[in-house]
């Protein structure tokens, strides 16, 4: 099969790899489209290599139809259109994938499409909502509001009834994410989100979901309502700041760090099982759905990478085979 790999260090190449093969629990996905991630990025750089057993070669989702189940396999038959979260390996035309991790393609979603949705609603629904729970009419602050992960978050958010507050680089990205449900719009290059989010509400936000890191952790405390929750899942723009622990303890705030793509399979599992019972029916209604900015061709993975890191994007991007469902 084709395959888009790390060589040399620094660079994506395409080239020949041997098809994989469905060993027990697992089924063996026809690639129509992989999602391209920022982890993606970090591993073409060297810096977030796969997990030990996975696949060396990038993406963390795919969409496409199964074409071998492994042993002991129920529950799916060859043919079916899903979409699956990944440990690596989407940037290929098949991957092997634990069935506990396999998704329907939702009703109304085109198949490559699709590939947009594992990562980004597996990794909000699982923060925002299982961690730290979100619940209706609780305001939520998300940095990053028009990526693939903001996108869903205020599109998740929304739904459920909380508020939305976004911070974005631009007056156009804002729009968008206005468009998707968010109810306060900060620019944070011309504007301080504590200040807004305070004055929109004074007791402030009950949830942040943050991607930057230690450059925002104190103002992401000061902009916490007591019994407040932030949730780092990225560090763009660090990993050391300190921490006034006097403060949480006075305002009763919690502070989570967490990952998703070195979990073990039986915790992935059941992050996949709850995002088909909770988030799933939201995208057959169309209340949710992918937002897809860009799609490559496989070979183009590299212009992928280059328009993901200049972040003039608003959603996802995703790359595609042309492969075609079976016959």
């Amino acid at each position: 099969m084709r395959a888009v790999i790390v060589d040399p260090p620094g660079s994506l190449r395409l080239t020949e790899l041997p098809d994989p093969v469905a060993g027990p629990g697992e089924v063996v996905v026809r690639v129509a489209a992989a999602g391209v991630n920022r982890a993606d990025v970090m591993q073409r750089q060297g810096k977030y290599p796969s997990p030990p057993g996975a696949p060396e070669h990038p993406g963390l989702e795919v969409s496409g139809w199964i074409e071998q189940l492994g042993p002991d396999v129920t529950g799916w038959q060859v043919g079916d259109a899903v979409c699956a979260l990944l440990a690596g390996g989407g940037y290929g035309e098949r991957v092997a994938v634990p069935v506990g991790q396999v998704l329907p393609v939702p009703q109304g979603v085109a198949v490559e499409d699709a590939a947009a949705l594992p990562e980004v609603a597996c990794t909000v629904w699982s923060n925002v909502f299982t961690l730290a729970g979100l619940r209706p009419g609780e305001l939520l602050l998300v940095h990053g509001g028009s990526s693939g992960i903001g996108t869903m978050a205020v599109q998740l958010a929304h739904q459920v009834g909380a508020r939305v507050a976004v911070t974005a680089g631009s007056d156009e990205k804002l729009a968008r994410c206005a468009e998707l449900g968010a109810d306060l719009l900060v620019n944070y290059r011309t504007e301080d989100f504590v200040e807004r989010v305070r004055a929109f509400e004074p007791a402030g936000a009950d949830v942040v979901l943050d991607v930057v890191g230690a450059p925002y952790l104190g103002r992401n405390l000061d902009v916490l309502a007591t019994g407040g929750r932030l949730v780092v899942i990225a560090t763009q723009g660090g990993t050391r700041a300190e921490l006034d622990l006097g403060l949480l303890m006075r305002r009763r705030i919690s502070v989570h760090g967490t990952t998703l793509r070195a979990r073990p399979a039986q915790e992935k599992a059941a992050v996949v099982a709850s995002v088909r019972d909770h988030v799933w029916p939201l995208v057959d209604d169309g209340g949710v759905r992918p937002v897809v900015f860009d799609r490559f061709p496989l070979a183009e993975a590299a212009r992928a990478h280059e328009v993901l890191e200049g972040s003039s994007h608003v959603g996802k991007l995703v790359l595609t085979t042309g492969a075609q469902a079976p016959a």
